[in-house]
């Protein structure tokens, strides 16, 4: 087989893959390099050598500046002044594009996207709004800004170094702005106004699933009564019970000393009288006591005295500490008295 039918199966299966979707594209990416070289149509000798690119720097450093503007709070800080403007998608779209395609001229449009995605997000959630109807068009501004510099995209990038490695001088920063300016300005206005009808549109309604059972959460306190089953057995023993009811343990109360943290009371024994904190909606509490055999606590049956809980639901913004560390790691019963019930992400 000769080696052009080898690259053109190659490439192939790369894009498919890449169509697919159920692969990591870095993943593909490699394995496509990988491969390239064991069939024999990359030689041994260069199969890394496209890390050392220009291209691959610049777009290394451009990401660790972002990251660094992410961190000061900069961008939060630009995205909040400008969020008293938006009223609705058309806004939402010029507003969002502008910065968008400004941010990407200065550090590159893949960093500028990653830098907006999450404030785009934010701002839909507190307008009611799926970030569907928006994040698309994000993408397109970003694709334009970039093209305003030499930096602003790979591709300008890659097209800077041949021209250095061929007439000995690159293309300056700024050298692609007379025509890519023109370009972006064009394309964020057409999008603003005309273009974000065009792109697809959320199935069903536009607005976000706000539904009652996913608000209406109560914290309450429940006794384990002398006829219950689970007596004697292990707390996580309870987890069954806990999923189907849609209800979490935040602690357990015994001889009134309040235990707290998930992974901290599941390995202890439940007694008689053990207090039960408990998190869920009413229907959830119902149907978990009534499988466990406990029951609400009484005035009478405790003199612990509770401190005011609260249930409360936080954004990690980029920028913040948290990222990329476990609640163990910030210590957040030991040191803030806070039980983390759960993480939602990308609405999961």
């Amino acid at each position: 087989m000769s080696d052009q039918t080898l690259v053109f199966l190659l490439i192939s299966t790369t894009f498919v893959l890449f169509v697919w979707g159920k692969v990591r594209y870095d993943m593909v990416a490699f394995g496509a390099l990988i491969a390239g070289t064991l069939i024999g149509v990359i030689p041994t000798q260069e199969v890394f050598s496209g890390f050392g690119h220009p291209a691959v720097v610049i777009i290394a450093l451009v990401l660790i500046i972002s990251r660094g503007l992410v961190r000061s709070g900069s961008v939060e800080l630009i995205s909040s002044k400008l969020a008293y403007l938006i009223s609705g998608v058309r806004t939402h779209i010029a507003v969002m594009g502008t910065v968008s395609a400004t941010l990407s001229s200065i550090v590159n449009n893949v960093a500028a996207l990653a830098i907006l995605m999450p404030a785009d997000t934010a701002l839909n959630k507190k307008a009611n709004r799926k970030p569907s109807a928006t994040l698309m068009a994000l993408a397109f501004t970003s694709i334009l800004g970039g093209m305003v510099t030499m930096i602003g995209t790979a591709s300008n990038v890659v097209i800077a170094t041949y021209r250095e490695g061929v007439l000995d001088t690159p293309y300056s920063m700024f050298d692609f702005a007379p025509v890519g300016l023109i370009v972006a300005l064009s394309g964020v206005i057409f999008i603003a106004l005309f273009g974000w009808r065009l792109m697809p549109s959320p199935k069903g309604s536009n607005k976000l699933d706000t539904r009652p059972e996913d608000v209406r959460q109560y914290v309450s306190n429940v006794v384990i009564a002398q006829d219950s089953n689970f007596i004697g057995q292990y707390l996580s023993h309870l987890d069954d019970i806990c999923d189907e009811a849609n209800v979490s343990i935040l602690g357990l109360i015994r001889n009134n000393e309040r235990l707290e943290g998930e992974g901290f009371i599941r390995n202890f024994i439940i007694n008689v009288d053990d207090l039960l904190i408990l998190e869920g909606s009413v229907q959830g509490i119902d149907e978990f006591m009534k499988q466990t055999k406990t029951h609400y606590i009484s005035e009478t049956e405790s003199d612990f005295e509770f401190t005011h809980t609260s249930l409360i639901e936080a954004v990690a913004p980029p920028f913040s500490r948290s990222i990329g560390r476990t609640a163990t790691q910030l210590s957040l019963l030991k040191l803030r008295q806070i039980s983390l019930l759960g993480i939602s992400r990308s609405g999961r």
